[in-house]
């Protein structure tokens, strides 16, 4: 079935249809009309303050015995750093801060534990430090011109490699810092801003680094081995537009655990031993792989496989190749720690959730196949029964194109035609939706919106030529693909095609610019979080890394200005007609307030209705509690004053 719906056929009028479909894994096409409304009459409306109060874990590490865990989580509403024990406790907490602390790393020794953060949203992090017992916070890097992430602590814990980014620059390179007199030897120099060096392991005895190179939007990569002495770097792997990124390594250095789109265009893992050259893969697979790291031990790997947005893990056995899947519940169950593994290789901390599961981290016993009581995170309101389902669909866009997409279904729908709908866009765009428990979608969706959250080209997790199909060609194919994503939920028999809205963040909130102003008549209300309004202005005002990313997707704007004018939504937000609430950080560094600034402006001088808000304290992707239920509110009460009709 090839479905070119109304709201693609609006746009398609005014554009080519030319292009051949862009290969992606196989897989068959949904029938909208299998869509189904599940009956059940314990149903309400999920209270805004319950979601925004669901917690979650966004990092975390195992101790230097094994016997306890330490997470990057919300618990307060501000991502602090706290101690839970390994086998089950109420978390205990170390850290109190505003600021966010993430991405946590523990020092061999088992004294430290380090982590990474911010000053309001300004992605400027530095490398903080607390005894594992508790104790005075102390900023180990303090340094206000540059950004340092991917901390690895060397083992004799008396050094530690990380990455380190200068405000004016969009590259990245490796330093390593000795920990007693805080004293930094620089190891790499890149000085191309589109590629970045990130640490991932220490190998011989301390003496070496294995590090990865790569390009700022994930299409190419490289593997490298760095004398910490002396900064002499080999590449041990590496070709022209090909990804390699290496995870994890044996404590000699020589074997890697390695994923590659080398030869298929799909990301694939694999054991790379350093000596022989020689290459040992998982089983084929047409979705991507992605490869966590070699137990300490050099036993096992575990990998997780991308299935159209969902995630199987697998233990892979070093010796044989032998592969086994964990047992984890369908949703976009993760991985909660750099190294997942225990000290002792006989435990994995993962994290599962799905659309009706909230985050819950849990540890997996390898030898029993047992998962832990997982720490419940959520609040008791948002109990799987209650909450509503998804299902991931697939349909043609304009040129015959497979695109796939989560769908979120309120409970006890008529088809009858007359219910709302909203598209929400993923950020990135090299980005893809997932099957995770999604705050928004759920809010919607439990007040009687189908959600439907599409995968367009552009996205990741669907192969190199699909992930590159729009390159130079931002809001063109790609938003087909989202206008497709209207006309199949129209076509279930559910939706009103009058009474439908988009809403996205980031490249989600572009593309819903570019929808309301290139597609004026596909939807009646729209909601933007920090999108990109003009990608001419935005080149001045956003961060050099971003910049670096720009560049990558649609070229230098001097040699490329006609690109950039068909790719800007300013070109086209005139004839916008959809009602417009745009939310914005006031400190985004990659998308500052200047662009809703100017969203609302250009509006405003078209007669249009519009909506800004700024959000003091808060960057990119909004951090803190009190801001969600914010957003959340206005983000329902926009789209219920100009999606449902008014009460009789």
């Amino acid at each position: 079935m090839r479905m070119v719906g109304s709201a693609v056929a609006a746009l398609v009028s005014v554009a080519s249809m030319a292009g051949a479909e862009v290969p992606t894994p196989p897989r068959p096409v949904t029938d909208p009309r299998s869509l189904t409304s599940p009956a059940n009459g314990a149903s309400k409306p999920i209270p805004i303050e319950d979601l925004a109060f669901s917690r979650d874990v966004v990092s975390g590490a195992w101790s230097a015995d094994g016997k306890q865990l330490f997470l990057s989580t919300n618990l307060t509403g501000r991502y602090n750093i706290w101690r839970t024990n390994a086998f089950g406790s109420w978390p205990v907490q170390l850290t109190q801060s505003d600021e966010r602390q993430v991405d946590v790393s523990v020092s061999p020794d088992g004294r430290t534990v380090f982590f990474e953060q911010d000053k309001s949203g300004d992605e400027l992090f530095d490398i903080f430090a607390v005894p594992t017992s508790g104790g005075a916070v102390t900023n180990v890097t303090n340094s206000p011109d540059s950004s340092e992430s991917n901390i690895v602590v060397a083992p004799d814990s008396r050094r530690m490699a990380f990455s380190t980014r200068r405000k004016s620059q969009g590259q990245t390179n490796i330093a390593v810092l000795d920990l007693a007199t805080r004293k930094v030897k620089m190891l790499t120099a890149e000085t191309d801003p589109q590629w970045g060096w990130g640490p991932v392991a220490w190998v011989d005895a301390g003496r070496s680094l294995i590090a990865d190179r790569s390009f700022t939007n994930g299409t190419a990569g490289e593997v490298w081995k760095i004398d910490a002495q002396t900064g002499v770097a080999t590449r041990l792997l590496g070709k022209a537009a090909t990804v390699f990124i290496a995870t994890g390594a044996s404590p000699d250095g020589g074997t890697l655990a390695v994923q590659s789109n080398d030869g298929s265009g799909q990301m694939h893992a694999g054991v790379y031993a350093v000596r022989s050259a020689r290459w040992r893969w998982l089983k084929p697979s047409v979705w991507e792989q992605n490869v966590h790291g070699i137990s300490p031990d050099g036993h096992w790997l575990v990998v997780d496989t991308n299935i159209d947005g969902r995630t199987e893990l697998r233990l892979i056995d070093l010796a044989t190749m032998g592969e086994r899947v964990l047992p984890m519940p369908p949703g976009a169950n993760s991985l909660g720690a750099g190294q997942p593994f225990s000290p002792d290789s006989r435990r994995l901390f993962v994290t599962r959730q799905g659309a009706n599961s909230p985050q819950a981290p849990a540890v997996l016993d390898l030898r029993t196949g047992v998962l832990s009581a997982p720490i419940q995170l959520a609040m008791a309101s948002l109990a799987p029964d209650t909450l509503p389902r998804s299902q991931i669909v697939t349909y043609r866009s304009f040129d015959g194109t497979l695109i796939s997409a989560i769908v979120t279904m309120p409970f006890n729908l008529k088809r009858d035609g007359s219910n709302p709908a909203i598209v929400m866009p993923h950020g990135g765009p090299t980005g893809q939706a997932t099957d995770l428990f999604n705050q928004t979608a759920t809010a919607l969706a439990s007040r009687g919106y189908l959600v439907i959250q599409p995968n367009p080209r552009g996205s990741t997790g669907y192969g190199h030529a699909f992930q590159t199909a729009n390159y130079q060609d931002l809001g063109g194919g790609d938003l087909k693909d989202e206008l497709a994503a209207k006309d199949f939920l129209v076509a279930s028999g559910y939706v009103d095609p009058r009474r439908v809205g988009i809403t996205g963040g980031s490249y989600g909130g572009y593309m819903t610019l570019m929808a309301i102003g290139r597609a004026p008549d596909a939807f009646a209300a729209a909601v933007q979080l920090y999108g990109m309004i003009d990608f001419r202005t935005l080149w001045n005002e956003e961060d050099a890394g971003t910049q670096a990313y720009q560049k990558s997707l649609l070229g230098d704007p001097a040699a490329f200005p006609k690109v950039y004018d068909a790719t800007s939504p300013l070109t086209y937000i005139g004839a916008a007609k959809a009602p417009l609430l745009s939310l914005q950080g006031e400190n985004d560094v990659h998308v500052p307030r200047a662009q809703a600034q100017q969203i609302a402006d250009a509006l405003k001088r078209n007669g249009g209705t519009s909506e800004v808000v700024f959000y003091p304290g808060e960057g990119h992707v909004f951090q803190k509690r009190e801001t969600n239920v914010d957003v959340l509110n206005r983000t329902i009460g926009w789209f219920d004053k100009y999606l449902k009709p008014a009460a009789r």
